[in-house]
């Protein structure tokens, strides 16, 4: 599968709206409801995946409600609750120079200034004061900060690498 093509998780359907068929939703993209700009979704659940298009919604108190498409009453709706809204990562729209979606950090491997291999990147954490990389190398896992400049000196999608300033032995 091309990057372009993968699917990156962008919300979730958390529970139902009324009885004319609309959703609740958790988004996460930022601000929210930047969720409605990506289409089409792809509505991942143990019952397999469907593409739709069309969605609206708005925000309600704390959360969102959606309407989908092919969505007219109650009984349809309660059998999507629980699934991932994903979008194919082509449909973002690109990072600003020393901005990086998450899902494009996964699966990087990280070494340090001096060549030190770390491991890969798991997966990506947020904290209060900066994003942590989560670096595995089978035996060992790692709390990097994602701080640019700082601990990060070189993001390389090319080379599939990220060069950081850090002591292999902490």
């Amino acid at each position: 599968m091309a990057a372009g093509d993968r699917l990156i998780l962008v919300g979730r359907i958390v529970g139902l709206h009324g009885v004319a068929g609309e959703v609740k939703l958790e988004s996460y993209t930022d601000p929210r409801m930047q969720i409605f700009r990506y289409e089409p979704w792809v509505l991942c659940s143990a019952a397999g995946e469907q593409e739709i298009s069309g969605c609206r919604g708005r925000e309600q108190g704390k959360g969102m409600v959606a309407s989908l498409p092919d969505c007219a009453d109650r009984d349809r709706a309660a059998a999507l609750v629980g699934s991932e809204i994903k979008v194919r990562r082509s449909m973002l729209p690109m990072p600003r120079p020393g901005e990086y979606y998450w899902t494009d950090l996964e699966g990087l491997d990280v070494v340090t200034v001096e060549g030190v291999a770390l491991g890969r990147i798991s997966h990506l954490l947020a904290t209060g004061a900066n994003d942590v990389m989560v670096v595995r190398d089978g035996e060992r896992e790692r709390l990097l900060p994602f701080v640019l400049d700082d601990y990060v000196k070189t993001v390389d999608f090319d080379a599939g690498l990220v060069t950081v300033d850090w002591d292999p032995e902490f």
